[in-house]
């Protein structure tokens, strides 16, 4: 090898013109050889001057990178730890957030129905009265109930065969009397004809060809829910073409006497 003295003493020689590989070679080949080799081994030595800090450097590099690998690799696996974990509490806080809207629907849900219920209450509050006041009179009629079928029922049986007027003194001034004396409750100024028939039918009757006063409606009403087959006192033959249109679609049949 060759030292730093060593090139120092060489320098002058270098710097000599006839100090190269053509003029050795002219002199002796081995002077020649010999004189390559100082030249080559100085240029090595300059450049192996300037390289070694750079090895010495690169290796205390290599070094400090070696130990930050480590440490890089340590915190790479804190990293994964803490990622792990802050993954764990992201789940726990989206399945919190979604309890939580799921709540806030549910609370919405119900606030929508209260309102509803609230608007329902407050609209049916002024019926209380009104369903008070039916109750009552639905009681009522259950009580007279009994009294108003028992003359329904006197009316259908007994009242075919008399006017209007005898109608009258019957239901009123026999039969009432008489309930009243064995307390019977019945409904005062009781309408037979609304007890016993629909306006739907009372107008379906007139359309057939049958009067619309109280005697004619009656007579109708004898005739349809009477159990004993009427015998009709007919002069205006009203009442026939009344049943004969009534009944037309139920193959009626008309005999003669």
């Amino acid at each position: 090898s060759i030292n730093e003295e060593t090139v120092e003493l060489l320098q002058p020689y270098f710097t000599m013109e006839d100090y190269t590989l053509e003029y050795g070679k002219k002199v002796c080949g081995n002077v020649a050889g010999l004189l390559s080799w100082t030249q080559a081994m100085a240029i090595f030595y300059g450049v192996n001057k300037e390289v070694l800090p750079l090895k010495a450097n690169l290796a205390k590099q290599e070094g400090h990178l070696k130990i930050a690998n480590a440490e890089l690799a340590k915190a790479q696996e804190a990293l994964d730890e803490k990622q792990a974990e802050l993954d764990k509490v992201q789940a726990k806080f989206d399945a919190a957030m979604k309890e939580k809207m799921d709540l806030l629907n549910d609370a919405e849900t119900c606030r929508r129905k209260m309102q509803a219920a609230s608007a329902l209450i407050d609209g049916l509050s002024g019926e209380k009265a009104r369903w008070t006041q039916q109750s009552k009179e639905f009681k009522s009629q259950i009580n007279r109930l009994v009294g108003d079928v028992l003359l329904c029922t006197g009316f259908l049986s007994y009242c075919g065969p008399f006017k209007q007027n005898f109608r009258k003194l019957l239901l009123k001034d026999l039969w009432e009397t008489e309930m009243r004396a064995h307390k019977i409750p019945f409904s005062e100024n009781l309408n037979l004809i609304s007890m016993l028939v629909d306006p739907p039918t009372i107008s379906e009757w007139n359309l057939q060809g049958l009067p619309g006063d109280d005697l004619s409606i009656q007579n109708g009403i004898i005739v349809t829910k009477a159990t004993r087959y009427p015998l009709l006192v007919d002069p205006q033959t009203q009442g026939k073409s009344w049943i004969k249109k009534k009944e037309q679609d139920n193959e009626l049949q008309v005999n003669s006497v």
